[in-house]
Parts: structure tokens; C-alpha cells; sequence
């Protein structure tokens, strides 16, 4: 899938090398584990996407960057059983190197993936979930036109959780946004 500065696309086995160095990054992970992920954690990251995405599970998509291939981290849908309260639901969610941030590319990927989904898929509504105190990905979240749904707490760190929902009609509703209207903030 082409995005005017992206291309998501399915997970590979030589991902890894480049994964590893976006992943390790502090920043990237700091919600919700306030660290960077070791080359092991990355590695099994990996491996689960590519068993997600071979099983024809939801898997979010690797988001490279068009004009040079960089891999950028990911966007995309992925079932939230952490969260056993909102379930059965489909989250799209993103996770970015930090040099990609205040771009608007979390939005633009998400809107070609919303697009996709609620266009070809028996896909009724997503979520989206965030820690309050990450406030980009809310800012994204609203640019999208999700709504939010409620406010909860994580059911094994206690962290607070606010979990946003777009139904497609609503989707329907917002028609031909420009993919890099109003972006400011992390993504």
C-alpha cells in the first residue's frame, strides 16, 4: 500500500537488522515500557508479526519510507487482549522512529489503512488506545476523527488508558481529508 510518503507493507525476515535500531530506541517504547527493546525482544516481535500476517491475522504493516526504503517502525491493526474489557475489538495503532515524528506520517499511514479496511474488510469500528500522557498519539487520534470511548486502567500495571472508537460510518462521514491537514505534535 502506497501513501504519498510511504509504503506499508508486509513483514520479512531481514527486517530484523533495521527493526532492531528503531526499537532500541528509548522514545520508541516508552509507552507503555518506559525503555528501549533489546535485539531479542525485537526479534520476537518479529517473528510474531510474520506468524501473525502468514495466519491472516490482524498484523500491523511495516511503514518504510518511499523516497528511500527506510523502515520507520509500523502502523496498523492488531487485536488489544491486553485490554480484555474493549474485546473482541481491532486497534490500529503506530509505533515510529523518533526522526519520523511531528511529520504527520502516523496519520497519513493510519487514513490509507482506514481507508483499506473499512473499504474491503467486515469491519464495523476500530479503537485506539493511549496513556494520557501521550498526547501525540491522542492528537492522532482526533485527527483521525475517532471519539473517545472511555477512560480505564491497564489490568497489570494500573496505567491509565483512555480508548478511543471510530465506527465507519463515521469514516464515511469525514470523506477526502488531506493526510497531512493539522499535524502537530509526536506523530
Amino acid at each position: 500500500m502506497l501513501t504519498a510518503r510511504l509504503r506499508l507493507r508486509e513483514w520479512r525476515p531481514d527486517d530484523l537488522e533495521a527493526l532492531t535500531s528503531v526499537f532500541a530506541q528509548p522514545e520508541v517504547w516508552y509507552f507503555p515500557y518506559r525503555r528501549g527493546f533489546t535485539t531479542e525482544e525485537s526479534k520476537n516481535f518479529l517473528t510474531r508479526m510474520i506468524d501473525y500476517q502468514d495466519r491472516g491475522l490482524w498484523c500491523p504493516l511495516v511503514a518504510e519510507e518511499r523516497s528511500t526504503a527506510r523502515l520507520l517502525g509500523y502502523i496498523g491493526l492488531s487485536e488489544p487482549h491486553f485490554l480484555p474489557e474493549i474485546m473482541p475489538s481491532v486497534e490500529i495503532g503506530w509505533r515510529l522512529d523518533p526522526s519520523a515524528w511531528r511529520l504527520g506520517l502516523a496519520t497519513e499511514g493510519a487514513r490509507a489503512i482506514l481507508d483499506q479496511v473499512f473499504a474491503e474488510r467486515e469491519l464495523h469500528e476500530v479503537v485506539s488506545i493511549y496513556e494520557p500522557d501521550n498526547v501525540a498519539s491522542g492528537n492522532v487520534m482526533v485527527r483521525l476523527g475517532m471519539q473517545l470511548d472511555r477512560e480505564t486502567h491497564h489490568p497489570e500495571s494500573g496505567d491509565a488508558l483512555r480508548v478511543f472508537r471510530l465506527s465507519r460510518e463515521r469514516w464515511a462521514q469525514r470523506g477526502g481529508d488531506d493526510p497531512t491537514d493539522g499535524d502537530s505534535g509526536i506523530y
